[in-house]
């Protein structure tokens, strides 16, 4: 490839002001950024970023950047989504550039589409920049694949985040199949749920399955078990989000003395 700085620098697709770029920024490793996402932060003048963002990320952005919060977490969401949405037109139609920075892809339970339509409604223009979703990259800086042949031939994402009347209506029947990965985003607080629910639609109490917080990051942990005794690891080594869960048999393709030689990161 040619010079990387040259390449970064090519306005493949120009960012004007008073446009909006959702960019995805992946799990947390910056290592992971994708070029096109790095090129559209540099550009920043207005960053609305998320919870999820980490550190690393954020620090580069330009220095005389705005950086503006709307962090969510499960029953609180310090700014309303419809509060997201204004401050993104608000932004573009004080001529900014503005980047709204998502952890993930954007577009894999991070609402951006619901964003972008409505930007495209009041007329401004908006970049979709897709980033490494964390079912992908945490699964593999763990030594997890989401899917082998003769061991699991699909995966499934899917939400855990509880409706407001305290349920999970997922459709668990489904679920039950032992070739099917399946990876849940927003699942730390409903993992009760979801076990009892995998269990009574049939799913062997062994099946393997892992924990993995803050993964691709340097305090990245990742706890093996079963599905029957998921719910105790979380007791046991108090694992809180931001978390994903991991159940099939693809968790047990790799034996740990095995990972450190995958060039992952060596799971606890």
């Amino acid at each position: 490839m040619e010079n990387i700085n040259t390449y970064i620098n090519t306005k493949k697709q120009a960012f004007i002001a008073g446009e909006v770029a959702l960019v995805g920024a992946g799990p947390g490793d910056p290592d992971l950024l994708t070029l096109q996402a790095y090129r559209f932060i540099k550009q920043a003048e207005v960053v609305i970023y998320d919870r999820l963002v980490s550190a690393p990320i954020m620090a580069l952005l330009p220095l005389d950047c705005q950086q503006i919060y709307v962090g969510k977490k499960q029953a609180d969401h310090r700014v309303p989504q419809e509060g997201i949405n204004q401050l993104l037109l608000d932004n573009a139609l004080l001529g900014k550039r503005v980047v709204r920075l998502k952890g993930g892809d954007p577009f894999v339970f991070g609402r951006g589409s619901e964003e972008a339509q409505f930007l495209l409604s009041h007329g401004v223009a908006c970049h979709i920049v897709p980033g490494m979703t964390a079912a992908s990259a945490c699964t593999s800086y763990a030594g997890i694949p989401l899917t082998h042949r003769k061991v699991a031939r699909s995966c499934t994402f899917i939400t855990g985040n509880i409706q407001d009347n305290g349920t999970l209506d997922l459709p668990w029947q489904a679920l039950n199949d032992k070739e099917q990965t399946i990876v849940f985003y927003m699942g730390i607080k409903s993992l009760p749920i979801i076990s009892a629910q995998l269990r009574k639609a049939g799913r062997d109490i062994n099946t393997p399955a892992a924990l993995i917080r803050k993964g691709t990051q340097p305090e990245q942990q990742v706890f093996k078990g079963t599905l029957a005794n998921l719910t105790e690891l979380v007791k046991l080594h108090n694992i809180t989000p931001p978390s994903l869960i991991v159940i099939g048999d693809v968790v047990a393709l790799f034996p740990s003395e095995q990972l450190a030689n995958l060039g992952y990161l060596t799971p606890n």
